[in-house]
């Protein structure tokens, strides 16, 4: 979600809404899951999530977050439990174009 500049930089001035996560994973684990701005001041914790060794569901988590960009961290909270990440889908929706301007 980034725009070009006439100076051929990107600058990012897209602000975004995540609404969701969904995972396709596999494993033994209760994960914990976050989204953190990139300065880390702002962060959304979503439901925990308990995997079970085979499933056929992929899991949705949802979120309301709006930042320009996120990362998103998943850690478990026990020794010696294991996941696999096969698949995240993000669901973002642009939301403004960009911050109000203060004069």
């Amino acid at each position: 979600m980034a725009r070009k500049s006439s100076m051929g930089s990107t600058s990012e001035l897209v602000i975004n809404h995540f609404g969701a996560v969904r995972f396709r994973i596999t494993g033994s684990a209760s994960l914990q899951m976050t989204l953190f701005s990139l300065d880390e001041v702002k962060s959304s914790i979503l439901v925990p999530l308990t995997l079970q060794s085979t499933t056929n569901i992929n899991p949705n988590r949802l979120s309301n977050f709006t930042e320009q960009r996120a990362s998103l961290e998943i850690k478990t909270t026990e020794f010696d439990e294991t996941f696999q990440v096969s698949k995240i889908v993000i669901f973002v929706k642009p939301t403004a174009k960009s911050y109000p301007e203060t004069s």
